[in-house]
This record gives structure tokens, sequence and C-alpha cells, in this order.
């Protein structure tokens, strides 16, 4: 198992990116695909896109990001990656509705955005757990699931 135990640096930079791009047409650059929920933690087991083991251990200071380099040597990288992020998407017929999805959203304390008449809730609380919480109103049919996006 692999120990890391600090980011290097951030893949965009200058310095940083010409290296990997380097490593990357040797194919000697492994990645960490992290979804919205792992990405937040500090301290976790994953496995790369080549199946390196790794122990990430963060210090409190340091946060992953899409793009965080963990390990940059001679014959190797590896480099987070995060998933999109899923969303929930919802559209009220009138404001009273709005206000209501609203509402509920806001009592539940989920993370949501609003982009035109579109309600937008993050889709990693697992959509049967939004959907059962929201039934009442998709019952009215005031409110219309609209699916997942990202």
């Amino acid at each position: 198992m692999l120990k890391l135990n600090s980011i290097v640096g951030l893949a965009a930079d200058q310095q940083l990116s010409a290296r990997l791009h380097l490593l990357d047409h040797e194919g000697r650059v492994e990645f960490i695909m992290l979804d919205t929920a792992e990405i937040a933690r500090r301290r976790l087991s994953a496995r790369t896109d080549r199946g390196t083991l790794c122990a990430i251990s963060l210090p409190r200071t340091q946060r992953l990001v899409d793009g965080a380099v963990l390990l940059l040597e001679d014959k190797r990288a590896i480099v987070v990656r995060a998933e999109p992020e899923r969303w929930l998407v919802f559209k009220a017929a009138d404001a009273a509705a709005g206000i209501e999805l609203g509402y509920c959203a806001g009592n539940m304390h989920w993370p949501v955005r609003f982009e035109g008449d579109h309600l937008y809730v993050v889709g990693e609380l697992g959509s049967g757990h939004v959907l059962d919480r929201l039934q009442h109103v998709l019952d009215q049919g005031a409110v219309v699931f609209l699916g997942e996006g990202k």
C-alpha cells in the first residue's frame, strides 16, 4: 500500500503540468477517481485506475480537489480526479409550489442550487431518500421531478 501524506500541487500548475504531460505521454500517470463524499475526506483508502492501493492521510491544512497531485516522481505520478456531481432536478408549477419545495429542501438542510425555475438537490443524498421526503408535494402535482442532471 502506497502512503500519500500531502498534496504536491495542482495539475493545472504550469511547472507541474509540464512534468505531468511528459509522464502522461509515457503512460506513467495514475488517477484516483473520487466522488463528492470521498473528495471531502482527508483520510481514505483508494485504488488508482492502474490498481495501486493508496492510503491517503492529509494534514488538516490540505483538502483534496480535482487535479490534486499526490505523488510526482521521475517515473510516476498520481493525480486526483473528481467525478462530476449528480443533481436531482425539480420544477415547481407556480410560486406557491416553489416556496413549499424550497421550504422542504431548506428544512432538510439539503445542498441545493437554482437555475431559472429549476431547483437542483445534490444527488449524493440518494434519489430514493429525496423523493420519499418530497412525496407529498410530488403527489399534489405542483412539483415535478425532472430526473438527474450534472
